[in-house]
C-alpha cells in the first residue's frame, strides 16, 4: 500500500479529532484533519472553563496544538469540507473541497488588514452577540494563527483596503475554491455537534426577550475573551446579572425536539452558577430541573459542592413559561414546584436555557455502510470496520468522555489500516 492509504482522515478538528490525530500520528501512522472553520479546536475553544476542575480550556488545546506542531506525521486543512466518500477499508478515497481564505501563507498575523477594514459583521464565534471586522482571526489562541477574509461581507472594492493595507502581499482576493482528493486507510468522523435551535421552543421566550439566552451564549458571556470581558451583565442593557436562572432539559427529553438527554447541560448549568455566585458574592442562582445527572464520582461531587451554596437553589419541576415583565424589565420564570407542591414565579435578572447537543454528522454525505439512528448519531456495528465515529458523533460526551473515546478511535483506525497495509 502507499503511504497515503495508512492515512487516517479525521473529519472534524474539535477535541475528539485533534486527539484522534494525534495518538495515531505518536503512534506511527499518518494523520489528516479536515475542519470547516478557519481554525482547529471546535466547540471547546468556546468554552469559559472545563468541569469540574473550573480550568480554561486553553490547557487541553494548547497541548494538543503543540503535538500537531511538531509531528510531520499530521497534516491539516482548514475551511474545507467532506463531499463524498468511496472505497473501502484500507482504500478510501475522499474528495474534499476547500472554500478560499483570501489570506496565503505569507501572513504574520500583524492586524494590519483588520484595521485598515472598513466593514463590520455580527461574530460567529461569540454567537453574534458582538461584532467583528471582516478581516479577522476568530479569537487570540486560533491555530492556525491566520487572518481570513468573510468576502460574503465585502461591498465594493472594501476588500482592496485589506490588500493595500498588506505589506506581506498575503491578501489574495483572487482566491477561488479547490477541490482534491485524499486516499486513506481509515476514517473517524469527529463531526461535533451544535446547539439545538432555542427559538423552537415557544413557551420559554427565546428570540421574545434578549434577557433569555441560551447555555452555549452564557458560556461566551462568561469567557474572557467574549463579548463582554466576562462581565456577567443583561444583554438587554449592561446591567449585572445577579440573579439568574437556569432551566434544564430545554427542548432535549422532549418527543417534540431533542428525545434523548445530553448528558452534560447538568454539569455546565452548575458550573455556570459558580461563574455568577463567584463573579457577584450576593448573587442568587435557581436551578430548574427535571432529574439531575451528574454520573461518575468526581462530578457528583461537583454537584455536591455547588448545592452547599446557600444562594444557589435547585428546585424540581418543569418550567411552563419564561417572558419579560414590562413594567420591572425582569424576567419572570414560571414552573411547578415538584417538592413544594405549589406553582411559582421567579423574578430574575437572566434566564439561560440548557439546550441540548444535536449531533451534524448527518449532514454530510455517508456511504451507505454508515448508519445513523433516529437522534442523527452514528450507530457503530461491532463488526464494522473502516469508518468510526467518537465524541458527539457517536453518543452526548463531554470533553472527558470525548477524549478517551478519541484514544479508543485512534486505535480502531491504526488496526484497519494495519489489518489492509
Amino acid at each position: 500500500m502507499s503511504e497515503l492509504e495508512t492515512n487516517v482522515l479525521v473529519v472534524g478538528g474539535g477535541i475528539s479529532g485533534l486527539t484522534t490525530a494525534c495518538e495515531a500520528a505518536e503512534a506511527g501512522y499518518s494523520a489528516t484533519v479536515i475542519e470547516q472553520e478557519t481554525f482547529l479546536g471546535g466547540r471547546v475553544t468556546r468554552l469559559s472553563k472545563y468541569f469540574p476542575k473550573l480550568c480554561p480550556p486553553s490547557c487541553g488545546l494548547e497541548i494538543n496544538f503543540r503535538r500537531m506542531k511538531f509531528n510531520d506525521r499530521i497534516s491539516f486543512y482548514t475551511l474545507s469540507e467532506v463531499e463524498n466518500i468511496t472505497g473501502s477499508p484500507g482504500n478510501y478515497e475522499v474528495k474534499v473541497t476547500a472554500k478560499p481564505r483570501y489570506i496565503n501563507d505569507k501572513c504574520t498575523a500583524c492586524g494590519a488588514c483588520a484595521e485598515a477594514c472598513p466593514v463590520e459583521v455580527p461574530n460567529p464565534f461569540n454567537l453574534g452577540m458582538n461584532n467583528r471586522k471582516a478581516a479577522y482571526i476568530a479569537y487570540a489562541q486560533a491555530y492556525p494563527f491566520q487572518y481570513a477574509i468573510d468576502r460574503a461581507a465585502c461591498s465594493g472594492d472594501c476588500g482592496t483596503k485589506c490588500k493595500e493595507a498588506c505589506k506581506y502581499d498575503a491578501v489574495d482576493l483572487d482566491m477561488e475554491p479547490r477541490s482534491f482528493t485524499i486516499k486513506a486507510g481509515s476514517i473517524v468522523l469527529a463531526t461535533g455537534w451544535k446547539p439545538y435551535d432555542a427559538s423552537k421552543l415557544d413557551n420559554l421566550g427565546f428570540g421574545t426577550s434578549k434577557n433569555i439566552i441560551s447555555n452555549v451564549q452564557m458560556e461566551r458571556i462568561s469567557a474572557q475573551n467574549g463579548p463582554t470581558g466576562g462581565k456577567i451583565v443583561r444583554p438587554s442593557d449592561g446591567k449585572e446579572a445577579k440573579r439568574v436562572a437556569f432551566v434544564q432539559c430545554a427542548g432535549s427529553r422532549d418527543e417534540n425536539h431533542l428525545a434523548f438527554c445530553s448528558s452534560v447541560c447538568c454539569l455546565a448549568s452548575l458550573k455556570q452558577a459558580t461563574y455568577v455566585r463567584e463573579q457577584y458574592p450576593d448573587s442568587k442562582a435557581y436551578m430548574f430541573y427535571i432529574d439531575i445527572r451528574t454520573p461518575g464520582t468526581s462530578y457528583e461531587r461537583f454537584l455536591n459542592t455547588v448545592k452547599a451554596d446557600e444562594n444557589v437553589s435547585l428546585v424540581k419541576g418543569k418550567v411552563a413559561k419564561v417572558y419579560d415583565d414590562p413594567a420591572t424589565g425582569d424576567v419572570i420564570v414560571e414552573l411547578e414546584d415538584i417538592l413544594a407542591g405549589k406553582k411559582i414565579k421567579v423574578p430574575v435578572d437572566l434566564c439561560v436555557l440548557a439546550t441540548g447537543m444535536q449531533p451534524t454528522v448527518s449532514e454530510m454525505k455517508l456511504p451507505s455502510e454508515v448508519k445513523v439512528n433516529e437522534n442523527g448519531f452514528v450507530v457503530m456495528d461491532n463488526d464494522q470496520k473502516g469508518i468510526y465515529a467518537v465524541g458527539c458523533a457517536k453518543d452526548p460526551a463531554d470533553v472527558a468522555k470525548s477524549v478517551q473515546g478519541a484514544t479508543g478511535a485512534a486505535l480502531k483506525a491504526i488496526q484497519t489500516v494495519g489489518r489492509n497495509a
